[in-house]
């Protein structure tokens, strides 16, 4: 049923808003003629509430439209007619009640659907009818938006996803998620602030306001509360019981006083840490790590430690004691470590090359359906985007070197290191240890699971030290021939 209204006036900016809130006034032009206030009446009769008036212009003599542009997402409201001074309205569906109407006849659950808002860009294809729930207030955008059976989100607070990939069983309970990639059995809290460039395995999740960004996390590993671990792998873990943990109120630190950001730090590795047979690492709460930082498989770090020297030694407490009050004088500009901090950016590109190889090679291994596959391509590309992340932080770092033997040193290998980036990096590379060992993951997948956790994990020791050797043969190729 159309609405109906009573207006007298020359040119009026009318808007009605939709959902279950009741239409709104957002702007009257002046009527320069009268130079008085408009008389309007507005009669509503709401059986759509999806409804949303821009903007129209009315002929003061004849009091007919004669100009109007009424829009919401690129769908005109339709004007039929003008009858005794009335207009009749006849809305249009917003795209995204198109949308919304696809989903949910494909049996996408939506408790409310009027305050649920789905962006024309997002492909209905990409999101699957089986167990998907959708909650009130939460908004879904982006081409590449994908979403796996069994996943939920907004259940606890209103969500804003866009681009993201959900594999199945994901539980997005409120927040910001943009770019980010979850391969299922995820649970992710409230006053979440995921971006680009973010992975998260198999099983791993977070508690309550976490912000993530550039951080790439391994089956079972679990962010407690009030965290922010930005530019971070980690690794870690055998199951939910026995897992990687990051205490609430850690923070990465990963912003230098240089204004740069080549602090990316690695919890455990990935040549082992993909075999998920690794000791547990724990950060200890109100602690933090300033970048870039190794530590080793079975570390521990106390709580309230601020973790500033690698360990890559295993099974080691570490526990960092307060820093004491000084006043030391400061020079701007000026670069402590240089070296050591090319030499990490290097070891980790090197690293994040060669899960790309097993992000080529091994995971197609267990994508079986078409939305499996998509989720798997799109780790790829975001695998991708990572490495070309780091890449550009580390010129980025390199940029705002001064001049000295040092910094001179770490120019001439960011100059080496550009020319392989740009001929010799590449993804998925293959070795004959590589090929045997994809050959028995298929093997094992085809006879016995498709299950990505429990296959990697009944692999024979013989297989598993395969495997890693293969990484890390990618892994030291890259770092022997660049790192200075």
């Amino acid at each position: 049923m159309p609405e109906w209204f009573s207006i007298r006036g020359r040119v009026v900016a009318f808007h009605c808003s939709y959902g279950n809130r009741p239409p709104q006034i957002s702007g009257w032009a002046q009527d320069t003629t009268r130079g008085g206030a408009w008389d309007r009446v507005l009669h509503r009769a709401i059986e759509n509430p999806a409804c949303l008036w821009q903007i129209f212009s009315l002929d003061p003599v004849t009091m007919r439209p004669a100009v109007f542009a009424i829009f919401l997402q690129k769908q005109a409201i339709i004007i039929d007619s003008w009858l005794s001074g009335r207009l009749i309205l006849n809305p249009m569906k917003p795209t995204d009640y198109v949308i919304k109407d696809k989903l949910l006849a494909k049996g996408v659950a939506m408790p409310h659907p009027d305050t649920v808002y789905v962006a024309d860009d997002v492909n209905p294809a990409r999101i699957s009818g089986d167990g998907v729930t959708i909650y009130g207030g939460s908004r879904i955008m982006g081409k590449n938006t994908l979403i796996l059976p069994g996943t939920k989100i907004g259940y606890e607070a209103p969500v804003t996803m866009e681009n993201c990939l959900a594999g199945k069983e994901v539980r997005l309970n409120g927040g910001f998620f943009q770019g980010a990639v979850f391969l299922g059995g995820n649970v992710f809290g409230s006053n979440a602030h995921v971006r680009s460039g973010t992975i998260l395995e198999e099983q791993a999740g977070a508690a309550h306001t976490v912000g993530l960004k550039q951080t790439i996390l391994f089956p079972f590993v679990v962010l407690g509360s009030l965290i922010n671990f930005c530019d971070c792998f980690m690794a870690g873990g055998t199951s939910r019981k026995d897992h990687s943990e990051v205490g609430s109120s850690f923070v990465h630190f990963n912003y230098t006083p240089n204004q740069d950001k080549a602090t990316a730090s690695m919890m455990g590795n990935i040549h082992q840490g993909v075999m998920l047979d690794q000791r547990p690492i724990f950060l200890g709460g109100q602690g933090g790590m300033v970048g870039p930082v190794r530590i080793g498989f079975g570390c521990l770090t106390g709580a309230g430690a601020i973790v500033r020297k690698d360990e890559e030694r295993l099974d080691r407490m570490i526990l960092a004691a307060g820093t004491k009050s000084v006043s030391l004088p400061r020079r701007p500009g000026l670069h402590t470590g240089a070296v050591r901090i090319f030499n990490h950016n290097i070891r980790y590109i090197a690293a994040l090359t060669a899960l790309g190889a097993w992000y080529m090679h091994v995971r197609p291994i267990f994508a079986k359906d078409d939305l499996s596959k998509k989720l798997v391509s799109g780790l790829q590309k975001n695998l991708a985007g990572c490495i070309q992340e780091r890449i550009r932080q580390l010129e980025k770092f390199c940029d705002t070197l001064g001049s000295s033997l040092t910094c001179d040193q770490v120019l001439e290998g960011m100059e080496a290191a550009k020319k392989y980036f740009d001929s010799d990096l590449k993804q998925g590379i293959m070795t004959r240890h590589g090929e045997t060992f994809v050959a028995q993951v298929a093997d094992l997948a085809a006879k016995n699971s498709t299950d990505y956790i429990a296959c990697i994990q009944s692999l024979v020791p013989e297989s598993k030290a395969m495997g890693s050797e293969w990484l890390f043969g990618i892994e030291t190729s890259m770092s022997d021939q660049l790192q200075i």
